[in-house]
């Protein structure tokens, strides 16, 4: 069944149980995207997702893709990557030009759900301190990152985009390395794809996803976590195109 809901922003969603098989997950239909709702469904275990022209919709997906930080899978090639010292990555320094990274056009791809307003209503929740980004750079370019939103000691993975080889993989392994540093319990990476499989992400049931997300969204990670002392700055060489917000 299809919910139908209003746009006042403490309307509550309906139980993620009750998600359509085909499409998987799709849980709800309309609402809006201000934080107050965006957290609300986060700490339910749903997301927004839709394409251009669409209403706005809500999914819970049965299984959920997660990641436990601690069983990142770092292939020989990646850890090659990683050491050597050819990419540098920050916390938090781009996350307006991350977002729209990720929402550019991309081979083979037919468009993009993350519409103007997805980018509007996110960099809302950036500027809340709840959404964060990882970014790789090449000599001073944005070559790559990751976007997503942060509650309690969990992150949930939103998307990541790549103009270089394995810049969105060296973002993804240093942020996660970062979250199991800060005690973070789990990365949500919401649907099955096989370069996330790759990096060590599992399916879950998603009653088993939801008791967790509802009981660790509560709990508190490190102090340290997002912290300004924990960034990396970007490099002072000025973003190419649009300047990062």
């Amino acid at each position: 069944m299809i919910f139908l809901l209003d746009r006042s922003a403490d309307a509550p969603f309906p139980d993620p149980a009750l998600a359509e098989t085909e499409p998987n997950g799709l849980l709800a239909v309309g609402g809006d995207l201000s934080p107050a709702r965006l957290v609300g469904a986060y700490r339910r275990g749903i997301f927004p997702c839709y394409s251009p022209g669409q209403p706005f919709l809500w999914w819970s997906p049965d299984p959920r893709l997660v990641l436990w930080p601690q069983a990142l899978h770092v292939s020989r090639s990646l850890r090659k990557r990683l050491r050597a010292d050819r990419f540098r990555v920050s916390l938090d320094a781009a996350f307006g030009a991350v977002i729209r990274g990720c929402a550019a056009p991309r081979a083979g791809a037919d468009g993009t759900w993350i519409v103007p307003e997805m980018v509007d209503a996110y960099e809302r929740l950036h500027a809340l301190g709840l959404a964060h980004s990882a970014e790789t750079w090449l000599e001073g370019e944005l070559v790559g990152g990751l976007y997503g939103v942060a509650l309690g000691r969990v992150f949930f993975g939103e998307s990541m985009f790549s103009r270089a080889s394995d810049a969105s993989k060296v973002a993804f392994a240093h942020l996660v390395r970062r979250l199991a540093g800060w005690g973070y319990a789990i990365v949500d990476c919401q649907v099955h794809t096989a370069h996330l499989e790759r990096l060590g992400a599992v399916p879950m049931r998603r009653d088993d996803f939801v008791r967790l997300v509802q009981s660790a969204v509560n709990e508190r990670p490190a102090a340290t976590a997002w912290a300004a002392s924990e960034r990396v700055p970007a490099p002072t060489r000025p973003l190419a195109g649009r300047e990062a917000s």
